[in-house]
């Protein structure tokens, strides 16, 4: 199995001018080597940051070139695993997130990691490994790796776990993929803008898709499929979220738009990824078996 190692270079944004740092053919499943959000820098409670630098948060290792991944194109990510450390951080601060006006110090907390728990307090509270930087290189400007956007990012979606597939549109040649950022344990909408940040390692399986085009990045698991999109406001993002997935369930069944509507609104699920970064994620999620009774597949 081809392997990629933090050493061997992380980024702070996805961008089109980064050189790849490995080259892999469709098919190829690779493990990757993470740092946690802040590059493992804060290892005791004492010693924490003073100021968060969002162009120096949540390094990603990578990128890497798909070979065959065009413009147009959709890059198909298996998870296939996500093994953690033993030592997760979390931090709040002052401006962060939906109480960082009632936070007047950054603060930090060192949690360990122990028989499937994280150790809070006196709490043990069961983990949930998701990644929460995943994508590929945007075809505009860079982005930071502290934001979502339709390459994928800093999505914080806590469905980005062992057994998903994530799909994300391909905007330069070889896709050049990337992912950091991990959980120990996470909550929809990342309310602080932390979770149990914890360096580990993922094991994914990269593969094209030619002849489908998605505008925003989409996930699917044992159950479900899911639409990500992410936006200025929540309300803007769930509104992409809802719209992307009806009008391809009306693309692919010829359906009157009135009956999907009111299929998804009777079994459709909006939920909310994260609210703390500088776009908001949202995600819409339809059960695999109203798919199937459809005789469709959305990818």
């Amino acid at each position: 199995m081809s392997r990629l190692t933090r050493e061997t270079g992380v980024i702070y944004n996805f961008s089109k001018e980064h050189s790849p740092v490995k080259t892999v053919s469709p098919g190829t499943t690779l493990t990757i080597e993470t740092y946690d959000c802040f590059t493992d820098h804060i290892q005791t409670e004492d010693n924490v940051m003073e100021q968060l630098d969002w162009d120096k948060v949540n390094p990603a290792t990578g990128p890497v070139f798909i070979e065959g991944a065009l413009p147009g194109d959709i890059l198909k990510v298996k998870i296939e695993k996500i093994e953690v450390g033993e030592q997760g951080v979390m931090a709040v601060v002052p401006g962060l997130g939906l109480m960082g006006d009632t936070i007047d110090k950054i603060q930090a907390k060192i949690m360990q990691i122990k028989d499937e728990k994280v150790i809070f307090n006196d709490i043990e509270a069961p983990i949930n490994k998701m990644i929460g930087v995943i994508g590929v290189a945007p075809e505009g400007d860079p982005v930071s790796c502290g934001t979502p956007g339709d390459h994928g990012g800093n999505m914080d979606n806590k469905m980005v776990e062992e057994g998903a597939t994530l799909y994300f549109p391909v905007a330069v040649e070889g896709a050049l993929f990337a992912l950091g950022d991990l959980h120990a344990a996470m909550g929809d909408g990342e309310i602080s803008g932390s979770g149990v940040e914890i360096a580990g390692e993922v094991t994914v399986t990269l593969d094209v898709i030619k002849g489908e085009k998605i505008e925003q990045p989409m996930l699917e698991n044992d159950y479900v499929f899911s639409q990500i999109a992410s936006a200025e406001t929540l309300d803007e993002a769930t509104n992409q979220a809802v719209s992307l997935m009806v009008d391809r369930i009306v693309a692919k069944t010829g359906l009157p738009m009135s009956d999907v509507t009111m299929m998804m609104s009777m079994v459709g699920q909006t939920e909310i990824c994260q609210v703390v970064n500088p776009l908001k994620t949202a995600r819409f999620i339809v059960p695999k078996w109203y798919l199937k009774d459809l005789q469709i597949t959305l990818i």
